[in-house]
């Protein structure tokens, strides 16, 4: 039969028996013919658990004089039909020690040494390789070393995204290959839109892993093209990209738009595992999204008791994080609390510390479980597991501790000892804004005629500091900075640029929110200058006239 025919034919059949029949009306067949059917057989016959008749097809008579024929005929196939073959029994989970295998594996390990194998055939055989034998196959490296000599302008993406996989677990050290790499980054760029959703994520895995770091325009046009492939994207294969995008510090507002549209029509047939990963993106980008937020407060309200502790942080710290309480807030917190309730012991130190501190951010205060984190033995915990009791670490608890003295002043339980408290929060250099900073108090000077009445970057014995502090005496008058006495009122200007807000947003971020509100019960007068309302003022008359507004918005002043 004509080998276009029978492939028509072949493909045509959804059950190995018919496979078998139609194989058994035949009076001769090519190698490459051969090697198809068992192909053919491999994708009706095998799912994720593995070969669904396994007693049907390995004892069928046909099969086994496919296989006999493979064995005993292996150095007179074409390279086509031997590693057509190789590729479909692995899938067939034939024994990999069995001498069909053998016989199989040798020959093709011949060809490649005496370079007799095209750059598919040479991907064929690696994927067989990694396999059977897993990344430390000695084998692959010599294959990679072929790679390199052929034309990389005529790969196909399949031949692509092979060539990558091989690379990831050959590449060791140093710049091992990345000449070729290199090459290989250029070409796929001009492929992008061509890559299947798979091909897309294991290139993007691959570039992780390989720290292509430098291949930017790649990264960028991988999201851009990812986003059609959204919908159709495994739940590992959306993992892989998003770590990616995570690892190269990518984002691409169409991307979440399109993830927008995705997660909330899928959300409850999602692997809670991919949910928590595209939670992390938004957190670690500071995308605040209210479709996705919204639809992952119903499924924890739905799916939190099938969660594990880490999934259940990961669902929930966000929330806190980008400041943000759904509609849902009410059902989302009780179910929290009864999940915390049934399962506390279970969570580790660290874990249950985000946790509980992404919820005084948005003022949902956990006083049942502080006496567990105040206790010594859990700061004990703490201290014993990296990161140990860190910067990071003692702030979050000091911000508990502060909490439950300003916020929850019914909380009789223990408290935080002073041995574990912080002297002052520390402000991120990059959460400060240095030149919208600069700019107000260049406006500021303007306003009150002499840089002594007001101080930046203030330490407060309340552990914050205070972007700029301006002193007020009993009857509103503006006292020099440095004057303890007779201060009646104190103002605290947040300057608030981009990175205290979520991105493209004018949300304040939760620990910048947290402690503009602790401010204003430690007794400051907060005024919040943010970077949407002065960014437009050209000059430090505008600058001037916008602060006295602000700040002193009854007091009238005739002219600059």
């Amino acid at each position: 039969m004509d080998e276009q025919l029978f492939f028509k034919k072949l493909n045509s059949l959804c059950t190995s028996k018919e496979i078998f029949d139609f194989l058994s009306s035949l009076e001769v067949m090519s190698d490459t013919m051969a090697s198809g059917a068992l192909q053919r057989i491999s994708e009706v016959e095998v799912d994720d658990n593995g070969l669904k008749n396994p007693e049907g097809v390995l004892e069928n008579e046909v099969f086994r004089a496919l296989c006999f024929r493979f064995e005993f005929e292996s150095s007179r196939l074409s390279n086509t039909g031997l590693l057509n073959a190789l590729q479909a029994l692995i899938k067939l989970r034939i024994d990999p020690q069995s001498t069909l295998m053998a016989s199989l594996l040798s020959e093709g390990k011949e060809r490649l040494g005496k370079g007799q194998l095209t750059i598919k055939n040479l991907c064929a055989l690696g994927e067989s390789l990694l396999e059977l034998e897993g990344p430390s196959c000695a084998t692959l490296e010599q294959i990679v070393n072929h790679v390199q000599e052929k034309d990389i302008e005529k790969w196909s993406p399949r031949e692509v995204t092979m060539v990558y996989k091989m690379l990831q677990v050959t590449v060791r050290e140093g710049e091992q290959y990345q000449d070729l790499l290199n090459r290989l980054n250029s070409v796929t760029l001009t492929i992008a839109s061509q890559l299947s959703p798979k091909f897309t994520s294991i290139i993007l895995s691959s570039l992780v892993v390989l720290h292509q770091v430098q291949a930017v325009s790649l990264v960028a046009a991988l999201c851009k093209h990812s986003v059609k492939h959204i919908p159709y994207f495994t739940d590992d294969e959306l993992i892989n990209v998003l770590e990616a995008f995570l690892y190269f510090g990518h984002r691409e507002q169409i991307f979440t738009e399109a993830l927008e549209t995705h997660v909330p029509k899928s959300i409850f047939t999602m692997h809670p595992q991919t949910v928590s990963k595209v939670m992390q993106y938004c957190c670690r980008k500071m995308i605040l999204s209210k479709p996705i937020f919204d639809a992952v407060a119903e499924s924890f309200i739905s799916d939190a008791d099938r969660l594990t502790t880490d999934q259940i942080a990961e669902y929930m710290i966000p929330f806190g994080t980008l400041n943000y309480l759904p509609p849902s807030a009410s059902s989302l917190f009780r179910k929290l609390e009864t999940v915390l309730h049934a399962r506390l012991s279970h969570f580790q130190p660290h874990t249950l510390l985000n946790l509980l501190h992404s919820c005084v951010l948005i003022q949902r205060y956990p006083v049942n479980f502080l006496p567990k984190i105040f206790s010594p033995y859990f700061l004990q915990q703490l201290q014993a597991q990296p990161p140990g009791l860190d910067i990071i670490v003692t702030s979050q608890l000091t911000r508990l501790f502060l909490t439950v003295n300003l916020e929850c002043p019914f909380y009789e339980g223990p408290k935080l000892f002073p041995k574990y408290q912080v002297k002052a929060f520390l402000t991120p250099r990059s959460s400060l804004d240095v030149h919208l900073l600069k700019r107000v108090k260049t406006g500021l000077l303007y306003l009150l005629k002499k840089r002594i009445y007001f101080s930046s970057e203030v330490s407060t014995p309340y552990f914050y500091i205070v972007d700029i502090e301006i002193k007020l005496d009993e009857e509103g008058f503006v006292l020099p900075a440095a004057q303890c006495e007779e201060v009646h009122r104190r103002i605290a200007l947040c300057v608030d640029g981009r990175n205290r807000f979520c991105i493209n947003s004018h949300n304040l971020l939760g620990e910048e929110a947290i402690k503009q509100r602790h401010l204003q019960l430690l007794g400051y007068e907060v005024v919040q200058i943010p970077f949407f309302e002065i960014e437009s003022l050209q000059n430090c008359r505008k600058m001037a006239e916008y602060l006295q507004k602000k700040i002193f918005p009854h007091t009238y002043r005739l002219s600059f």
